[in-house]
């Protein structure tokens, strides 16, 4: 089938008026900020179209190949992060669930607008500063950007829910999708970015000036995974830094520590930190509070997470249904943005 044609150029395809896209590279293990700042937001957005499977979210494997990485754990990695998008509550009747890798769309369509994008913009990109123009540094850590503008604008995606450091990357996706309209005329729906909550951004338990980061060495005591058993998650709370004085109040400049605990539990039993913070006289019962705010968070998923892996033909078959769903999607808007370009198609 061919796209609709006005003259020489196709007219394209009315999205759906809440159409929501998001991903996560497998770059290690989740943890409970991923969770509240994605995980927890996929599953309260996925009937936001009526059920209509109108919501598109993946596991960006592609992403993670910018980086060294071992193969096996690669595949591991990516299949864990699956395994915890459906036990999180994602449900593949109500919305599109898939590995990036297997949506070949994706590949063909960063093609086009690595040939749409600048290399001054590509280069101001907050990862390729902080981490490009070394030795061996990959080309994919240059031009990755362009696959994550593919990543979005593939499904006519309006809205973006991702992290607050992921905005350059869908301001670039806007960037490139105007000037691609303009140069060949109306392809491409232009993206919104939502950011999360701001407690959704959780410190790390050990530095909380720091990132809870799934790139963090396995063996990191301020990061709470969300497979760590209920006694590893009170090991590391109960190690988690507080500061001076003892008085327990939020002040995320003067308390970090605190204010961080205060916001993990905060976020988990939907109050606010000063309200938890009332409810807690001493560190010591603030720390079992998180504590159990978590684990009882947490314990449901690795349960459910455990059933999942244990069937791993049926988890593959419902990534494959995932991916036949965002192809049947993707396949429309790159033909739409080749035959845009002057392809043939």
């Amino acid at each position: 089938m061919h796209p609709t044609r006005t003259g020489t150029r196709p007219i394209p395809q009315t999205p759906a008026p809440t159409r929501t896209l998001s991903g996560i590279t497998p770059s290690g293990s989740l943890t409970l900020g991923n969770y509240l700042g994605a995980l927890r937001r996929f599953v309260d957005g996925q009937d936001s179209t009526s059920g209509s499977r109108d919501s598109y979210y993946f596991i960006a494997d592609l992403h993670a190949l910018t980086m060294p990485h071992d193969p096996q754990q690669q595949r591991e990695l990516t299949l864990e992060t699956a395994a915890l998008y459906f036990a999180a509550g994602l449900d593949p009747s109500r919305c599109a669930v898939f590995v990036q890798s297997q949506v070949r769309a994706h590949v063909e369509l960063s093609y086009l607008l690595e040939s749409t994008a600048y290399v001054g913009e590509l280069s101001r990109m907050i990862q390729f500063k902080e981490k490009g123009g070394r030795p061996r540094t990959r080309a994919s850590l240059f031009t990755y950007p362009c696959l994550m503008a593919a990543d979005i604008l593939l499904y006519d995606t309006h809205v973006v829910p991702v992290g607050s450091d992921q905005s350059q990357h869908v301001e670039l996706a806007r960037d490139v999708a105007a000037r691609f309209n303009q140069a060949y005329g109306e392809t491409f729906v232009i993206p919104r970015f939502v950011p999360p909550a701001s407690a959704a951004r959780l410190g790390d338990l050990a530095d909380p000036a720091r990132k809870m980061s799934k790139s963090a060495p396995p063996s990191a005591t301020g990061v709470i995974r969300m497979l760590d058993t209920p006694d590893v998650i009170a090991r590391k709370i109960g190690k988690a830094v507080t500061d001076s004085g003892n008085e327990v109040h939020y002040d995320p400049a003067a308390k970090p520590g605190v204010s961080n605990l205060l916001d993990i539990t905060a976020a988990l039993v939907g109050t606010t930190p000063e309200s938890v913070a009332e409810q807690c006289p001493s560190y010591g019962v603030l720390k079992r509070a998180c504590t159990e705010a978590v684990v009882a968070t947490l314990e449901p998923i690795r349960h459910r997470y455990a059933e999942l892996v244990a069937d791993r033909s049926s988890l593959l078959a419902t990534l494959a249904d995932g991916a036949n769903q965002a192809s049947a999607q993707a396949d429309l808007v790159v033909r739409r943005a080749k035959h845009a370009m002057g392809l043939l198609c």
